[in-house]
């Protein structure tokens, strides 16, 4: 009678264990970006977006990150040219997707400010797989 006691203790301690394990890790870290992750929007050296919610930038010639706006861009994947402004004022440091816009000039519509809303670094894997036209 006490093994199956145990036994049963046992199963039960470890069913909420793993339970606990499963929630921390389903909810997100609030850990600020790596050194790695931030950079200077001086040190953007080209671009390539190829369509109007995502665009490519290239970071110190060798850095590939992908930038997903909020909402549409217009004609940022027809535009010669781009800016990429720290929205936060953070001197130019942009570290996560809060940190920068997009101001992009839409025939027509002048100047567009296009926030974003997800920036990841890609790696060189990705980096090679990329479209040529969306390889900045």
């Amino acid at each position: 009678m006490k093994t199956a006691t145990a036994i049963a203790l046992a199963a039960a301690a470890s069913l909420t264990l793993s339970a606990i394990a499963a929630n921390a890790q389903d909810k997100p870290t609030n850990k600020p970006a790596s050194k790695n992750e931030c950079f200077w929007s001086r040190n953007v050296t080209s671009f390539a977006a190829p369509d109007d919610h995502t665009v490519y930038i290239k970071v110190n010639l060798r850095d590939v990150y992908r930038l997903d706006l909020m909402v549409s861009c217009p004609d940022v994947d027809w535009n010669q040219r781009v800016a990429l402004v720290s929205s936060r004022g953070a001197g130019g440091s942009i570290c996560g997707p809060l940190d920068a816009e997009i101001v992009s000039h839409a025939q027509g519509l002048g100047r567009q400010r296009c926030p974003v809303k997800a920036m990841r670094k890609l790696t060189p894997e990705e980096i090679a797989a990329l479209p040529k036209r969306a390889k900045p």
